[in-house]
């Protein structure tokens, strides 16, 4: 697979959506991973990412004017031990809570579906990654309809062992805009990554479209001990 520049693939898509970044440093000490969410309506755009322990949480900027959260208020981020748990929704903590008894990331997700906001059927995404006594492996997984047919769940699942420096994988929810919102295609997109935390989230925040985005979460994991930096952008401050 050909490595594509995530900046030019971000500022030619107006609307991606929600979109998980999960990949390493190009020097071999962080394994790192990016989520951004973007909204078309009020209720979508009217949000914020806030930390919750070792996570994150999306919360309401303005508490007046939420209409419906239940597709929007949910923890995008939670640690399992030595696991940090990435998705686009609150398969977050089905993962979390199944993984803890002992199911696999793959079995945890069989028990949910895509999203059920016809005829849109916005796919699930989610990324899991492991940190552990000095080596990193991570995997990345779609739940999706089948071509718009919200009777039938297609589900993908693509593991990343032994990741190379410099590489990560990115996956998102729509190819582009449009009524209803076509869903991903494909294997997720091979793109590279950066040494510096900060200017790795600004380049992303600032390709995304000025209109749609909300927010964005980065988070560097040294490889060598598990530690870990983490930064917020919110449109909404």
């Amino acid at each position: 697979m050909k490595m594509i520049s995530l900046e030019n693939e971000l500022k030619e898509n107006a609307y991606p959506g929600r979109g998980i970044v999960i990949g390493m440093t190009p020097d071999g000490k962080n394994a790192v991973t990016a989520y951004f969410i973007m909204g078309r309506s009020e209720n979508s755009r009217n949000r914020i990412f806030v930390e919750e322990g070792e996570g994150i949480r999306t919360e309401a900027f303005d508490p007046s004017k939420l209409v419906d959260p239940s597709l929007i208020i949910y923890a995008p981020v939670r640690v399992l031990g030595d696991k940090t748990i990435v998705t686009n929704g609150d398969q977050t903590d089905t993962i979390y809570d199944l993984m803890g008894e002992g199911k696999t990331f793959e079995e945890s997700l069989r028990t949910r579906e895509f999203e059920p906001d016809a005829p849109n059927y916005t796919p699930r995404i989610s990324g899991i990654m492991r940190v552990s006594d000095g080596t990193y492996s991570y995997a990345m997984s779609i739940l999706k309809s089948n071509n718009g047919n919200g009777d039938a769940c297609n589900r993908f699942t693509f593991a990343y062992k032994n990741p190379v420096a410099g590489e990560g994988h990115f996956i998102h929810t729509y190819m582009c805009d449009g009524n209803p919102l076509p869903s991903f295609e494909g294997e997720p997109k091979l793109v590279g990554i950066e040494d510096d935390m900060d200017a790795f989230a600004d380049m992303v925040w600032n390709s995304l479209n000025e209109d749609n985005k909300v927010s964005l979460f980065v988070r560097y994991i040294s490889i060598a001990d598990g530690t870990y930096k983490t930064k917020i952008i919110n449109k909404n401050v």
